[in-house]
This record gives structure tokens, sequence and C-alpha cells, in this order.
């Protein structure tokens, strides 16, 4: 009972000089601290707590002016306007800092910005038959490489290609890590040293600073340019080709679009042109759509398909966009080129790991049904969202916000895929307009994206604007208790 009366005497002592901040060992007795000892280690522990202490010396001494020079010290001026410390002021900042740095980098957050494909955010959420089928070969051994029939090592990309030869209708398929890989690999294994023939208005950048010219060289091709910026014709291609020609690229422009005075050359007219000359056509397809119903969505975006029935020897795309699968670049074409992929040696440095293929698997499979991919395949789901169900899920959260003092109402909006996809397509939506109150609407975004399971929106003309076909039930539930917490406070009486 005396130790515990000294202690309580302890923690509400307040500390004005840098010689009565306690002593690190002191400050890992507290009983405060075991659970989160038994959970992070002591040595974690006790390097925030000499972090805090360090942080309150530097504060009490008056070295500490800039809160730059060290990442406690708004907590804890914050916690005594005046600079006077409380050991309760110096734990709390020890527990504030541990939550910060265990809770990871890459963590879940609700995407209510309108944008399906996300880049930022991981592009499209995957099925739940996708989580399964990760979970299932990820927790355990599973057979990657390995025939279970024949009792001898497998190829690891040999189902996947199988579902995708029989979905597309072609004679062979491969997979790599994401498009750019398969877009490097082509040109690598077929054209190296020698020149690839690509319309000047198709010499892209893709996201992240990568450019298609850098990508050629990179992959020892020599690019040699046809056309112009907003014509090329067919006639560029053919008085380009010459002996040195190693392939035709077609590069699908799926960030950007052309309009006005422009002229393109189809792939179905490079195929014949390429063939004719014993040459391949290598075809960027970009986002890969493989659904019918989103292919009428976005009538301008082209399909897999579409890109098959051209002819084009090589065509590659992306799993994680308009497919709706995890990130992955596919491969598919004429049996010749892609054995010459497999063979590569860049095809070890490119291939997908177990939990890719996987969840790639599941997701194909369900395509082999377009009523399960429609319901099972959350981006299919989310740009096919019915839009009165829309409205009225909107209208009743509208609802709920309303009876607490907040202002908001349903506005007619626009969603848009994202991920490079589509740019022009803006599928009509509804969305959640809410006016923050005295409350500014960056402010407001800020506490949003401070709740414990993130929440992203957008704004426009000081407004806050969700969308809210990405939610599920749970997700919409998350964020109509964040918004009432957060802005119920804020609302302006009646």
């Amino acid at each position: 009972m005396v130790l515990a009366s000294f202690m309580e005497e302890v923690c509400a002592m307040l500390i004005t000089q840098p010689r009565q901040l306690p002593k690190v060992d002191d400050m890992l007795l507290d009983p405060s601290l075991e659970k989160v000892q038994a959970e992070q280690g002591y040595s974690t522990v006790k390097e925030a707590v000499r972090s805090v202490l360090e942080a309150a010396r530097q504060l009490l001494t008056g070295r500490g002016d800039e809160a730059s020079l060290h990442p406690d010290f708004r907590f804890i001026r914050e916690s005594d306007q005046q600079g006077q410390i409380s050991k309760e002021v110096l734990l709390a900042a020890v527990l504030l800092k541990l939550e910060r740095e265990a809770r990871p980098g890459i963590r879940p957050v609700i995407n209510a910005t309108g944008a399906i494909l996300h880049t930022n955010l991981g592009r499209a959420p995957l099925a739940e038959r996708a989580l399964e089928a990760v979970r299932a070969c990820s927790q355990g051994y599973a057979s990657l490489e390995f025939d279970l029939e024949e009792n001898r090592r497998g190829q690891r990309t040999a189902s996947v290609e199988a579902l995708l030869c029989r979905l597309l209708d072609v004679s062979a398929a491969t997979v790599v890590n994401n498009n750019a890989a398969a877009v490097l690999l082509a040109l690598a294994a077929l054209c190296r040293g020698r020149e690839v023939l690509v319309s000047r208005s198709e010499l892209v950048e893709i996201g992240g600073g990568f450019r298609i010219p850098e990508i050629m060289e990179e992959s020892g091709a020599r690019l040699r340019e046809v056309g112009t910026t907003n014509k090329t014709y067919l006639s560029d291609y053919r008085s380009a080709i010459n002996e040195s020609t190693g392939a035709l690229l077609k590069v699908h422009r799926s960030n950007f679009r052309l309009s006005g005075f422009t002229q393109d050359v189809g792939e179905e007219d490079l195929a014949r042109l390429a063939h004719e000359h014993g040459i391949p056509l290598i075809y960027d397809l970009g986002s890969g759509c493989l659904s019918h119903e989103l292919s009428e969505l976005l009538p301008d975006e082209p399909s897999i398909a579409g890109a098959v029935a051209s002819g084009a020897d090589l065509i590659c795309f992306s799993a994680d966009k308009l497919l709706g699968g995890p990130q992955a670049g596919i491969i598919v074409g004429s049996k010749e080129s892609i054995d010459r992929l497999r063979s590569h040696p860049l095809m070890r440095a490119f291939r997908c790991g177990k939990m890719t293929l996987a969840a790639l698997q599941a997701t194909l499979a369900l395509y082999l049904d377009s009523r399960l991919a429609q319901d099972q395949i959350p981006l299919l789901a989310f740009a096919l969202h019915d839009l009165d169900r829309l409205r009225e899920r909107t209208e009743r959260a509208v609802f709920r916000l309303t009876g607490h003092g907040i202002q908001a109402e349903v506005q007619a909006s626009h969603m848009i895929m994202g991920g490079g996809a589509a740019p022009e397509a803006a599928v009509p939506s509804w969305t959640l307009a809410i006016r923050p109150g005295t409350l500014s609407p960056l402010a407001a975004e800020r506490a949003l994206r401070s709740w414990p399971t993130p929440i992203l929106c957008r704004t426009a003309h000081d407004t806050l604007l969700f969308d809210l076909r990405t939610l599920g039930d749970l997700e919409e539930e998350i964020l109509l208790e964040a918004l009432t917490h957060i802005l119920k406070e804020e609302a302006p009486e009646t």
C-alpha cells in the first residue's frame, strides 16, 4: 500500500526540471506498460520510453522549440501548454508512440472516392474465392511446381495458363508479375537487337513515370517511330519495315485520349501487315477487359476478346485492372511466341509467387460463368451496381445522418474506373454529399483519414462526397459512425 501510494504521488507530481524526469528503468516498471511489453517486446518499449524522456528533456531545457526536432514534442506540448509535465503525460506519450509505430504502413482503408480502380489504394479488391485460395495455399505447402498425377516437378503457371486458353480460345498463355514486365519480356524475347515499329502517338507514359520508350530500351530492342503525334497510317508502317524489323507494337492509350484531327491503324490491319512480312504483332492492351457486361458499360475500352480476334501474335494486359484480379501481367497468343518467352532468362525474374497465382486462378475460374463473375468479383459488382439500389442506399444514409443534425443530401454524380482505364468514361452514380458545418472540409477529411479504418472521399465546392458503391455493409456502417462522431458536434443548431 505504501508503494502504491508513493507511485500515485510520483505520477501526479509535476515535472519542471530535467533532473525530475524519472529513470528509464523506473518507467518500465509501471503497470500500464506491462501489456504492451508482452505484445511488442521489452526492447521496443524501452526504446520508446528513452525517446519520450529525451523529448521531454529537450522541451524542459528550452531546446524543443521546433516540433521537427523530435516526433513526441507535439503530444507533450498539447498535454500541458505551460511545459509542466507529469509522469502520466510521459506514459501516455510512450503508449501513443508505440501504437503509432506498431500500426502497419499498408492497412485497410475505405474507398468512397468514386474511383473503382484507385491505383494508390491497390486497384481491384479480390473476390472472396480468391482470398480463400490465397489463404489455403499460403498457410502451408502447395503444389506450386509439382505435378501430383505424374509425381514429378511441374510448371508453376500450368493451371492458370490452361484456364486462360479455355476462356480466351488461344493456343498458349503465360503470366508474369505485372503488365510492364509482360511487355518488356515480349520485346526482349522476340526483338532484342532489332527494330520495333510503333506509332509516335502511342509512346505513352504509364503510372509511376514509366515510359514505353524506356521499357523498349531496357529490352534491347530498338525503337523506331512511325507517323505523327495525331495521325498514323498503315503506309507509315509499311514503308518503315526492313530487314532489321523485329515486330510491330500496338499500344492502347489507356490513360488518355486523342481527339480532333486524328488517324490510327487498327489491330487487324497491323496483324495482316506483320504477317505479310513474317514478323509478329505485339499488342499492349493495358487494362484487359474480360467481362461482356463491363465492355458494354465502357464501349471505348478494347476487350481481350477483340484483341484476340484481331490476329495479334502476343497480347499483354493487366490482371488487377478491368479483370478484377491480383497484380499480374498476362500474355496470350501463339504457342511459338509464348514458348520463346517461357525460355527467356527474364522469365525467372518476372515470375509470380504462389499467392498471386492462387488468387488469379480463382478469379479466372469465376469467369467461366458470367453471372458468378458479376456477382462475386468486386470490380464488376461495383461497376455494374444497380443505380436505383445505390440511390436507395444513399437516401437511407442521408436519413440517418440528418437525424443527428448533419447537413447531408443525395447528389447525382459520376464514378470513374481509375487505374488508367477508360479515362473519359464517366459512369452515372449517386453520392452522399455532406457540408461539414463549422469544420473545414480539409479538417473533416483529415479526421476521416485518421479514423481507425481510414476513410477517403473527394471534395467539391466545400462539400464532402462519398460514393457508396464500393462499400460493403460493414464499411458503410463504419463510415456513418465516423461521420456522426466527427460532424455531430460541428452541426449548426436548428
